[in-house]
């Protein structure tokens, strides 16, 4: 069974609480005033990528998707905004009744993004469109910072496997969405169980420190291991002396000794040694896992070391230094009247500093070269040119309040791979630059 085809929400039966107040207060101002049922078109984007990011990753769509299904108002959550005199008696009618019955457009997850990207576009009346800028904001800047982070990662580590280790660096339900958005970027497993189950993510894990440290030799340990979980299992050698548990190891398991995980010292060094002692030793088939605390420079300095596999936790799972994409959620356009056919204008707010933005229901596309390889990200909110217009991004995901693009994660992963293989060389660079594409606006 795949859960992920479900619907399933993460531990929590609705989401219409993920919110900031000042969505629902705007809500009952709106109802008052006679402007809540006008139509509307929200935007998702972002007006710079993290410093130094040469693309980001679309992330959490899948979920953004559940969360927009699983906004719901209950008799308890209406009866604490009664009692915390947050709304008046109509607007706390209003949401009883409250479905997103509009349409959302966006860039499907695993595409690359840039600035300017417009990655979700959100359509319906200013009513129920308002009320969901927390909960996607909060879902796309997580997931979208962790799937760029591993897709840096990935880059780096080539054709090596990774492992998604993060779960006890961040919150509980972080540690889920963090997984999932992890294996979009690239990783290939994860040791969250909660992950494996709701995602179908391919789970991995054995033993840590503690394991050995409970019994009263490393052999003993070892033996204990082998026994259990078979010869082709992982066992962790740098309690004590790596190079005795080495030998240890082998003995125990003999040659067929699945592989053995480094976790602490000079890596580069010890992964060396190992595999030369593995190999003297009959394992040359035994393969080599190195953890702690890896990001993708650690990563890349091990790239000529006889490593076959990573396992990554804390960097992954923040976004390895940048743990938001500082993605918004404005108001482009809008039409004047509740009247239906009423035409759509471009808003935008306008500001001093860098705070301004682009008006109008934009599309999006992206210009490649003969090669096929991407030149820009082209934006527009005319009509889209004939030669861009087997190149656009935005793809429906809501139609009339139903959700018409659920898809296995897989494809979200297969993706973001051949996303990032159509742009340009510069772009698997881990040194600072800037975007890899220019965004021009038509």
């Amino acid at each position: 069974m795949n859960t992920a085809d479900l619907g399933l929400p993460v531990a929590v039966p609705s989401t219409a609480l993920f919110t900031d107040q000042y969505e629902l207060t705007m809500l009952q101002a709106a109802l008052r005033s006679g402007t809540a049922d006008r139509r509307s078109v929200f935007e998702v984007f972002t007006r710079r990528l993290p410093e130094g990011r040469r693309y980001g990753v679309v992330g959490g769509t899948g979920r953004v998707l559940d969360a927009v299904e699983n906004f719901r108002f209950d008799e308890t959550m209406l009866g604490f905004l009664r009692e915390r005199r947050i709304l008046d008696e109509p607007t706390l009618q209003w949401l009883a009744d409250y479905r997103f019955r509009g349409d959302i457009w966006g860039y499907p997850e695993g595409e690359v993004y840039f600035p300017g990207s417009p990655i979700m576009r959100v359509e319906g009346t200013f009513a129920e469109a308002v009320l969901l800028e927390t909960v996607i904001l909060s879902i796309l800047n997580h997931d979208s910072a962790v799937a760029a982070a591993a897709s840096r990662m990935s880059v780096a580590a080539g054709d090596r496997p990774l492992m998604e280790m993060g779960a006890r660096r961040t919150h509980e339900l972080s540690a889920v969405a963090a997984s999932r958005a992890a294996y979009v970027g690239g990783f290939d497993t994860t040791s969250d169980l909660a992950a494996g189950f709701r995602y179908n993510i391919p789970t991995v894990g054995t033993s840590a420190h503690a394991f050995t440290l409970l019994h009263d030799t490393e052999r003993d340990a070892f033996t204990a291991q082998v026994e259990t979980l078979g010869s082709g299992t992982t066992l962790l050698v740098d309690t004590f002396d790596v190079t005795e548990a080495v030998r240890t190891a082998v003995e125990v398991a003999g040659p067929g000794l699945g592989a053995v995980r480094i976790d602490s010292g000079d890596l580069l060094l010890i992964a060396h040694r190992v595999r030369h002692q593995l190999d003297e030793l009959g394992a040359g088939k035994t393969k080599i896992v190195v953890t702690s605390d890896l990001d993708e420079y650690a990563i890349a300095s091990l790239a000529a070391a006889p490593v076959d596999a990573y396992g990554v936790g804390t960097q992954v799972v923040t976004g390895s230094g940048h743990p938001t994409c500082s993605m918004v959620y404005k108001l482009v356009a809008r039409a004047d009247s509740e009247e239906p056919g009423t035409p759509l204008r471009p808003v935008a707010k306008k500001s001093m500093g860098a705070k301004t933005s682009h008006g109008g229901r934009k599309w999006a596309a992206r210009r490649v070269d003969e090669d096929g390889v991407a030149v820009a990200e082209v934006i527009g909110t005319g009509p889209v040119p004939a030669e861009l217009a087997d190149r656009q991004l935005l793809v429906p995901l809501v139609s009339a309040g139903k959700v018409v693009a659920r898809e296995p994660l897989d494809a979200a992963r297969d993706r973001h791979i051949a996303a990032r293989d159509r742009l340009p060389l510069s772009a698997t660079q881990l040194s600072r630059g800037e975007p890899v594409l220019p965004t021009e606006y038509v």
